[in-house]
């Protein structure tokens, strides 16, 4: 089933036609000594533009939107290797799903389950290199998740606030990392780019400890109006509710910068 919104293929034919144009009015010489070679960079523009409007390169291999019924099911694991793509995930609102949301052309989450754990699988393997829409996922909100997600140049946007996690790791390469933390965490988080920024929200009243390591050249900047530092490196949430468990994140990095908010 197509995304949520699709757009016949246009571009390329215009984008043809006007090369096709001066191409015969360079065949006629109605174009005086214009040199045709030059127009080069258009097709750049075509390319650029399509990726844009589509989100893929190739003609109807733009994203798909799936759901997957939740069942019998009372944890799970979430495995992404997404490369260059981008990934949002959240929580899901409608009951009685365990997922939803959209998938890259052919990389409809692969799925093992055994017993009442089911293993989710998505790989950038599975698609074609031309395809770069972006992986949305929301994920059901009342069982434990072990969220394992790696990028070597896409970007990562987590807004876990309304999940349960069980375990969470996720690495990048290039990509920034947004991460909204969850209630509640069955064991440490952890956050990992080598040459992106970290942005890591605490909702208010939320216990996070954040514990941040790195080289000289990743920077860390806590706002102070929403964190205590109780060790060198280590920042405590403020005006938390006491009676919700404490969520532990660490967060590290090569270069670029983390920011506490």
């Amino acid at each position: 089933m197509p995304a949520k919104s699709s757009r016949g293929p246009w571009l390329w034919p215009l984008g043809m036609a006007l090369v096709g144009i001066v191409l015969l009015l360079n065949n006629f010489l109605l174009v005086g000594d214009f040199n045709v070679v030059a127009l080069w960079p258009l097709l750049l523009v075509v390319v650029g533009a399509w990726i844009l409007l589509r989100g893929d390169l190739t003609p109807g291999e733009g994203g798909r939107t799936f759901g997957i019924t939740r069942g019998s099911v009372e944890s799970a694991t979430l495995e992404v290797s997404s490369g260059e793509i981008d990934v949002q995930i959240q929580s899901l609102q409608r009951e009685g799903r365990l997922i939803a949301g959209q998938y890259a052309a052919f990389s409809r989450p692969g799925l093992r389950v055994n017993g009442t754990h089911t293993h989710l699988m998505l790989h950038r393997g599975a698609t074609p290199w031309l395809s770069f829409a972006d992986w949305e996922m929301a994920l059901a909100a009342d069982l434990p998740w072990q969220v394992l997600l790696s990028t070597h140049l896409g970007r990562v946007n987590m807004d876990a606030s309304g999940l349960i996690l069980q375990e969470a790791i996720v690495a990048t390469g290039l990509g920034d990392i947004r991460f909204i933390c969850p209630p509640e965490s069955f064991s440490v988080l952890f956050l990992c780019s080598a040459l992106g920024n970290i942005h890591l929200i605490t909702p208010v009243g939320y216990r996070t400890q954040i514990a941040a390591s790195g080289s000289r050249l990743f920077g860390v900047h806590a706002d102070p109006n929403r964190y205590e530092t109780v060790a060198p490196g280590v920042f405590v949430s403020r005006d938390a509710d006491e009676t919700l468990p404490l969520v532990e994140v660490t967060i590290s990095g090569t270069f670029g910068d983390a920011y506490l908010t």
